[in-house]
């Protein structure tokens, strides 16, 4: 699979040249999907001498959409035929949340893609309220609803699919009114993967074609977290998804402890594992395929052998660890560095410090063009030694996608 880089001739917000990551990749040719890094109203202030970010939540809202819309446009696309935006707010911001999806509707016009909304603790930017995060494909994809007519979940917020990923949005432990269910992190999260359950029904789904999700609770739930093990036992299918746990200090509703952010694909779906046996407990995996695509499991600096973290308090240490997981889990899969098209990092405050340094690891470790990006801060990862854990989204060529090598002759 070659990626090609999204490069437009006129972008006047700052020199987008100098990142280890692309503002945006076409996965395919001209008909190909595209993915965008996270974009936020950051800009080049030449009076002030470096990037800034100005502004209340609409006209921030509004900047992230512009930059946006300039990257689809040299995509030959345009904000109507987004998939799914992703709405990363942090908590100085998470009470203006109706006006950033005012925003959004103005701006994706009749457009309908799948919407995850994140409440996150901060961004890179200190200033920043909100960054946005673009799946397009020409068209917009397509709708998933399996029966119009069965009064469902995906009404106001659709699932949509793409080159053979479905989307779904953010599912939290409410009811169809919007009312919290349940005051403990194990009733909520009964609440929210049996909505999700319905979610997946709605759209023609089950558990068994989820690829990945992620699940984001927040600290005072860690000593039960590990209690949510048997309900996701419970719900999902072997071979277990891609997934990965992030902690905020609250999430999208005031109320929740727990929110799914899910992918799934109705191809079938294959465990990739480069023989960690500590995946043979977990409700988990490392990596599954599903015809092309490769959802990962997040990344930090744990040794698969000895279940322990390493390299604690050194942030790049962790980086170069981290990415060579994520890469020993891409060669299990007959790929490379160079397959990946989106990452999502997540750091917390102990790591922000550092957290520039990350950049050389990532130059150095991944293939240009580099993958799309987005980085956020987070109030914690499951294991307190963790500055860094990395989401990663891989897209193979046929030989991969087949089970291949595609180093070997006669493959591409």
């Amino acid at each position: 699979m070659t990626f090609t880089p999204i490069t437009p001739t006129d972008f006047p917000w700052f020199d987008y040249q100098r990142y280890s990551f692309s503002l945006g990749l076409r996965t395919g040719g001209a008909e190909g999907k595209v993915v965008l890094s996270g974009h936020s109203a950051s800009e080049y202030s030449p009076d002030r001498g470096r990037i800034v970010v100005d502004g209340d939540m609409r006209a921030q809202a509004n900047t992230a959409y512009d930059k946006v819309e300039r990257i689809l446009e040299a995509a030959g696309l345009t904000l109507e035929d987004c998939v799914k935006v992703t709405e990363n707010i942090t908590r100085a911001g998470i009470d203006d949340v109706a006006i950033a999806a005012e925003v959004r509707r103005e701006r994706v016009g009749s457009a309908a893609p799948a919407v995850n909304t994140i409440c996150v603790d901060a961004l890179l930017r200190p200033d920043a309220l909100i960054e946005v995060a673009i799946t397009a494909a020409p068209g917009g994809g397509r709708a998933v609803v399996a029966d119009s007519t069965r009064p469902g979940l995906l009404a106001d917020a659709p699932a949509r699919a793409a080159e053979g990923i479905t989307y779904l949005p953010s599912v939290l432990p409410v009811d169809d009114d919007g009312k919290i269910l349940g005051e403990d992190l194990l009733t909520q999260t009964e609440a929210v993967y049996d909505r999700a359950a319905r979610m997946l029904e709605d759209a023609g789904l089950a558990w068994s074609n989820v690829g990945f999700v992620v699940d984001f609770t927040t600290p005072d739930t860690l000593r039960d977290y590990k209690k949510t093990g048997r309900i996701r036992r419970d719900h999902l299918a072997a071979p277990y998804p891609g997934s990965a746990g992030i902690l905020m200090s609250r999430l999208a509703h005031p109320g929740a402890l727990i929110q799914l952010d899910l992918m799934a694909s109705t191809a079938p779906l294959e465990a990739i594992n480069p023989g960690w046996e500590r995946y043979e407990k977990l409700t988990y995996s490392p990596a599954v395929r599903a015809g092309n695509v490769l959802f990962m499991s997040g990344q930090a600096a744990l040794d698969p052998e000895t279940e322990q973290a390493v390299h604690a308090g050194d942030i790049a240490a962790q980086a170069e660890y981290t990415y060579g997981n994520i890469i020993t889990v891409l060669e299990a899969a007959g790929a490379g560095p160079e397959h990946l098209v989106e990452t999502v990092e997540f750091v917390t405050p102990a790591g922000l410090p550092r957290y520039r340094e990350t950049a050389a690891v990532r130059s150095r470790l991944l293939a240009e063009p580099y993958p799309s990006s987005t980085g956020i801060i987070c109030q914690g990862l499951l294991r307190p030694e963790f500055e860094l854990e990395v989401l990663p989204l891989a897209i193979l060529d046929d030989a991969a996608a087949a089970g291949g090598d595609p180093h070997a002759e006669g493959t591409s």
